[in-house]
C-alpha cells in the first residue's frame, strides 16, 4: 500500500511538473494540453511501462522448454518467497546485469542478459535472482517502471521545448531563455525523483534476496563480480534510455562528470559489507 502510495504521488508529481511546462511554453493552453498528455502518459505507464521497457531492451522471453536451468531456478526462488511465479525474459547482451518490472506481483517479470549468465555462478545468479524477487515482494518493481517511463517523456518534453520553444498566451514567442531552462531542468528534476526512490530500496532488496536464497555471501559475491565487469562492458539500450538504469541490479551507466550526481544506486561496497554483516 506504501508503495502504491508513492507511486500516486509520483504520478501527481509528474503530472503537476508537465502542467508548468507547459504552462511556461504555451501559456494556459499548453497548461491543458500538458495536463492531458500527463494524464494519457499516466494510464500508459500504469499497464503497459513493463511491456514497454522489456521492449526497449529487446527481451527475449523463455520457458521451461527453453531455459530450464534458469526457469528452474526463478520457480523454486519464487516458491520460497511466497510469489507467484513472474514470466522470465533472457537479453542478449554481454553486460551483466538484471531487473524485474511489471505493476504487481500478480503480473511481475525478471530479466537477465546472457553476460550476467556467463560471468556468475550458479548460487551467484541465484542471490541475484533472489534480489530481483525482493524488489517484487516488495511491491517497488512499478514505481520503478513507472518513473522510467515517466522521467523518459519528461526528457523527450525538455528536448521538444530545446528545439521548438513555444508562445505565451498572447501567442507571442515565449523567452528563449525560458525553453533553455526547462530544458535543463525536467530531466534533472526526473533524476533526483529517481535517486528519491531508488537507493534505500537496493539496500532493502539486498537484504530480502539475501533471505529469499538464504545465501547472502553468495549475492555480495555476485555485486562484487557485476561492479567489476560492468564498469568495462556497455549496455547500448540503458545508454540510448538512462532513466531505465535506476531498474538495474547494479548502475549499467559509464558516464562522468555530473552524472556521479545522478547515481541511482548505493555504492557496491556498501552493499557488500552490509550483506557480509548479515552472515556474521
Amino acid at each position: 500500500m506504501f508503495n502504491l502510495m508513492k507511486t500516486a504521488i509520483l504520478m501527481a508529481a509528474i503530472t503537476a511538473l508537465f502542467m508548468a511546462i507547459g504552462a511556461m511554453l504555451g501559456g494556459r493552453a499548453g497548461m491543458m494540453l500538458a495536463l492531458v498528455v500527463a494524464l494519457g502518459m499516466n494510464f500508459f505507464s500504469y499497464w503497459f511501462s513493463d511491456k514497454l521497457v522489456l521492449r526497449m531492451y529487446n527481451a527475449r522471453e523463455v520457458d521451461a522448454s527453453s531455459a530450464p536451468q534458469f526457469h528452474a531456478m526463478v520457480q523454486e526462488l519464487a516458491q520460497r518467497a511466497g510469489l507467484p511465479m513472474p514470466k522470465v525474459y533472457i537479453i542478449d547482451e554481454q553486460a551483466p546485469n538484471a531487473f524485474a518490472t511489471g505493476r504487481n506481483p500478480q503480473h511481475a517479470a525478471v530479466a537477465a542478459t546472457t553476460g550476467i549468465m556467463r560471468v556468475l555462478s550458479e548460487r551467484e545468479l541465484r542471490g541475484v535472482m533472489a534480489h530481483e524477487l525482493a524488489h517484487v515482494k516488495h511491491r517497488d518493481i512499478l514505481i520503478s517502471t513507472v518513473s522510467a517511463t515517466m522521467a523518459g517523456a519528461i526528457s523527450m518534453l525538455a528536448n521538444f521545448a530545446m528545439f521548438f520553444g513555444g508562445r505565451d498566451s498572447e501567442g507571442r514567442p515565449a523567452n528563449p531563455i525560458v525553453g533553455l531552462l526547462v530544458a535543463l531542468l525536467a530531466p534533472i528534476a526526473a533524476s533526483l525523483i529517481q535517486m528519491a526512490i531508488s537507493r534505500a530500496r537496493e539496500f532493502e532488496a539486498d537484504r530480502g534476496g539475501a533471505e529469499i536464497s538464504g545465501d547472502p555471501r553468495a549475492l555480495a559475491s555476485a555485486l562484487e563480480k557485476i561492479h567489476a565487469y560492468a564498469r568495462g562492458i556497455p549496455l547500448p539500450a540503458a545508454e540510448r534510455h538512462p532513466e531505465t538504469a535506476q531498474m538495474m541490479i547494479m548502475n549499467p551507466l559509464r558516464g562522468g562528470g555530473l552524472s556521479g550526481l545522478f547515481s541511482t544506486h548505493p555504492s557496491t561496497e556498501e552493499r557488500v559489507a552490509r550483506l557480509r554483516a548479515m552472515v556474521a
